[in-house]
């Protein structure tokens, strides 16, 4: 009996210290950056079904504050309340209200921490830099539908196929809106999840269409 018992502390001592949880089904993306994604950390594929604090540990070394809840430094990189720099993270371009180790990554989410100041300025409830998130992937696995808007009827098409789109009224749907000129720029009224609206110049519309990826890492593009 006592050796059965050695036996069972044993395998659960090693559990313990290996610390992983078991993954799903499917692939998320993690990136890891500072200043606004304008200096590149990390990017790497993590599997989905784990938490996001999880899928940070697989790719990066991690300490924790708040019982292991939240992120305090990414190799080495530690967040200062005196200096006003912290680890912030997006899912989907979503500013997560959630500790890292409550979200479960999804198959196909953009998991994202950003190293940044926050002194004139604390919340950015949502970013363009993983455009077409959070189009296609939404907040959580409940993904909403989508309206696009602003013309030329061509243009519209186009974007709609690259976020998975329809063109029409649609209250609870998340909306890219067409404006002449440049930029991207989000904006969210709620928690993640709730609808979002872009506004996309239609100059970088086509841009995008040539490059979806000619926006990571942006908080916004003027």
């Amino acid at each position: 009996m006592l050796r059965r018992l050695a036996a069972l502390l044993l395998v659960l001592g090693v559990v313990a210290g290996c610390g992983e949880e078991r993954a799903g089904e499917g692939q998320a993306t993690l990136w890891v950056t500072r200043d606004r994604g304008a200096h590149v950390v990390v990017t790497a594929q993590v599997p989905a079904g784990i938490s996001a604090m999880e899928a940070l540990r697989r790719k990066a070394d991690v300490d924790t504050r708040y019982g292991g809840r939240y992120v305090q430094a990414v190799n080495g990189i530690e967040g200062s309340l005196t200096a006003r720099h912290d680890w912030f993270y997006y899912v989907n371009g979503y500013e997560a209200d959630v500790g890292a180790a409550d979200y479960t990554v999804h198959d196909g989410d953009v998991i994202w921490f950003d190293y940044r100041g926050w002194a004139g300025q604390m919340r950015v409830p949502v970013v363009v830099g993983a455009f077409p998130e959070p189009f296609l992937h939404g907040w959580a696995g409940d993904r909403r539908p989508t309206v696009i808007e602003g013309g030329p009827p061509s243009l519209e098409g186009k974007l709609a196929k690259l976020v998975g789109a329809s063109i029409g009224l649609d209250r609870s749907a998340n909306r890219l809106r067409l404006v002449p000129g440049t930029g991207l720029r989000a904006q969210l009224t709620g928690s993640p999840g709730d609808p979002v609206v872009f506004t996309l110049g239609r100059q970088t519309a086509k841009r995008l269409l040539a490059d979806p990826a000619a926006v990571r890492f942006r908080y916004s593009v003027p």
